[in-house]
């Protein structure tokens, strides 16, 4: 490979177009690395942000080829091994608006972030002069999750976000949430959990973007996954989201299986089923995909199924 070449989609406040920039191949070097020397030797106008170059900041992310990355931490020939090819285009990140160029505006993402009070509420068990002690398995519960460097990379991989920037909250805020609200050291849990099940917490598509692209490995599913069952153990149980939970868990329970004619009415009711989802099922039914009148049996093994489940509960109190 004799070049690298570089397309960029470019903003500057009012039109759009796509640039490119073309320099000799150089061996080890990182997005950040050519971004920096676009903007240093070709081009002074271009526009993105950076900081610290370690990984720490999280100031530099940026979607190549679709697909997003901090820049710092990345390496061009890992970019160009995965995609096969020494043309590469960059775009600001998903699901933000465009300042100009690859910046991108966090003030409507910060204002999120305050809904779920990203910060200590501290209990009575200790105070500042005293200070908060934790035990090594209390503090592993937050490790992961501190470790978020407020990149945006979750938010621009998020498909539900792709569909619904109204009340969904960015994978980030929620991993706010869940750091805070499983500190031993906070006095308010339900401070984050509210706002979050006020906002469609149960709207995660589970499509695992968010955990595939953070530069962190921040477990984001597994920590939306623990706001819902704590949601639920708050009583929060009369919502699609639950409801539709609680029917996978009964159906599996019951029979080892998953009722897909019931599922639908024990998530939504009798009424919203007949009047939203009567015409997509007809529709299936005609082509062969479900048998109005199967009704599943108890699968072989039926009994370890059910061991699984008291063992899950009782590891979980």
């Amino acid at each position: 490979m004799e070049k690298f070449i570089f397309r960029i989609h470019r903003y500057d406040g009012t039109t759009k177009w796509v640039q490119e920039y073309q320099f000799p191949y150089e061996k080890n070097k990182t997005v950040l690395w050519a971004l920096t020397k676009i903007k240093d030797e070709m081009d002074p106008t271009l526009n993105f942000t950076s900081a610290c170059r370690h990984a720490i900041c999280g100031s530099c992310g940026v979607r190549i080829n679709g697909t997003s990355y901090l820049g710092c931490k990345t390496p061009l020939d890992e970019i160009i091994e995965t995609f096969e090819t020494n043309v590469l285009t960059f775009e600001p990140l998903q699901n933000y608006e465009v300042i100009r160029d690859l910046v991108i505006d966090w003030k409507p993402k910060v204002e999120k972030l305050k809904l779920v009070k990203p910060w200590l509420i501290p209990s009575e068990d200790g105070s500042v002069e005293k200070g908060f002690k934790q035990s090594e398995a209390e503090f592993a519960k937050i490790a992961s999750p501190t470790a978020c460097i407020l990149c945006g990379v979750c938010t621009s991989e998020c498909g539900q976000l792709n569909v619904n920037d109204g009340g969904y909250l960015d994978p980030f805020v929620l991993n706010k949430a869940y750091r805070f609200a499983v500190d031993s050291r906070d006095a308010d849990p339900l401070q984050r959990i509210q706002p979050v099940l006020e906002n469609e917490l149960w709207k995660c598509i589970h499509c695992m973007q968010c955990v595939t692209n953070c530069p962190k490995g921040i477990p984001l599913t597994d920590q939306i996954a623990y706001l819902r069952k704590v949601s639920m153990k708050m009583g929060a149980k009369d919502n699609q989201g639950a409801r539709h939970a609680y029917a996978f868990y009964d159906d599996v329970h019951k029979t080892g299986r998953l009722n897909e004619m019931m599922l639908p009415i024990k998530t939504d009711g009798m009424a919203k089923t007949i009047g939203k989802r009567v015409p997509m099922a007809t529709r299936m039914i005609l082509k062969g995909k479900i048998n109005p009148l199967h009704m599943p049996k108890k699968v072989k093994g039926i009994e370890g199924i059910r061991k699984i489940y008291q063992y899950a509960q009782e590891v979980s109190q």
